[in-house]
């Protein structure tokens, strides 16, 4: 196997092979590392003119340039409490910065092996080129290579980091994630008016406006020879606070589990965000609403890009359900943890849908190593 082809330190436990080499050398046969147990396997994806069939269940689409500000709290409120996703239309975020944004990023993935592989990562931040998301040797692995990156706090972000082929990524990417920023900070608001709060209540447990944190993943999810067999991503929910999600409007890929627990295939609007809660706004509002199990199905005809913009509490702050949504005489549903704890007893048993979150309901915090919390070394991808 080719040097340009996997990492072979960087801290993990063994050769980091990359999913784009291994889609252009396999042929028609996927490796057995990627195959998913019969159980997991991805629901077959219908053909689009089939998508949003009267009747048919759909993540629903919210207008966010209503001047009526409490019906758009009630509408996003509403898909929240129910799906845990909603597609954002008219959202502010310019369509030329979008798709600025997406082709910037494809060009980064059309760079030759070598230019990619000068910002492998390592399993201490996650910050760079991978493709892989858990440290077990001999684990699972999904179809699928990234780029992660930090944007807040601004200790974070460091652009030499960041990409420098093609040459407008980074300042392309800067202006995207300040975007971004602004739009998650918009939706806080609409959620906690949506809980009957004030509207900068939700801000306020995040750390307050500068407080929090944000970072983006972008997907490159390469052509499978056996989409049947595999993920681009297992089924779980988000750990974090809120997900701006951007994906590409022509290959449909993302799954998520209705409310009657069945998967169902995104169909996207075109320059829409697709929104979905995270684990730390479900604590906070004691379950009112819902972070949703979601997967990542690949294609056999195309290559899929997606971009997963990230809107996190400040790491070392204590998340709870905040008092107001806890009724008299009853505890809350989750013991109070910071983020960075969340994290570690995220990494340590890795992806399993919404087992993580469920297993702490009503039960003390699990103890976190000291080495491992509290510090910006262990932000991860997750």
């Amino acid at each position: 196997m080719s040097s340009c082809c996997f990492n072979g330190g960087a801290g993990w436990p063994e050769p980091v092979v990359r999913v784009q080499a291994v889609s252009d050398t396999c042929g028609d046969t996927i490796p057995d590392r990627y195959v998913k147990p019969p159980s997991d396997r991805p629901s077959p994806i219908p053909p689009a003119s089939a998508a949003g069939v009267a009747g048919g269940p759909s993540i629903p689409v919210v207008d966010l340039s209503m001047l009526d500000a409490d019906a758009a709290s009630r509408a996003v409120a509403a898909a929240c409490r129910e799906w845990g996703f909603f597609q954002a239309v008219n959202h502010g975020v310019r369509t030329e910065l979008l798709r600025g944004a997406r082709a910037a990023w494809r060009g980064f993935f059309r760079q030759p092996a070598e230019v990619r592989e000068r910002y492998a990562n390592s399993p201490a931040t996650y910050e760079g080129y991978g493709s892989r998301l858990g440290t077990a040797k001999g684990g699972p692995l999904d179809w699928g290579d990234y780029y992660f990156l930090h944007f807040m706090p601004q200790s974070l972000k460091n652009h030499e980091k960041w990409p420098s082929l093609p040459p407008s990524l980074r300042e392309t990417t800067e202006e995207y994630g300040q975007e971004v920023v602004q739009l998650c900070r918009r939706v806080m608001r609409l959620l906690s008016s949506g809980l009957g709060l004030e509207a900068g209540r939700l801000a306020s447990a995040f750390g307050g406006e500068g407080g929090e944190g944000a970072c983006m993943r972008v997907n490159f999810y390469p052509r499978c020879p056996q989409p049947e067999l595999t993920l681009g991503v297992a089924a779980h929910s988000d750990p974090g606070g809120m997900t701006m999600l951007l994906v590409d409007d022509h290959v449909r890929g993302l799954q998520v589990r209705s409310p009657d627990g069945q998967w169902i295939t995104v169909d996207p609007v075109p320059d829409a965000f697709i929104v979905n809660v995270g684990d730390q706004i479900q604590v906070l509002s004691n379950a009112a609403y819902k972070s949703v199990e979601h997967r990542v199905t690949v294609s056999a005809a195309e290559d899929r890009l997606s971009m997963a913009f990230f809107y996190n509490p400040r790491s070392d702050l204590p998340i709870a359900p905040m008092p107001e949504l806890v009724p008299p005489g009853h505890p809350p549903l989750y013991p109070e943890m910071t983020f960075d704890e969340y994290r570690v007893f995220i990494r340590q048993r890795g992806l399993a849908g919404k087992a993580q979150l469920d297993s702490l309901q009503a039960k003390p915090a699990a103890p976190v190593p000291d080495s491992d919390a509290g510090s910006p070394s262990s932000t991860t991808v997750l």
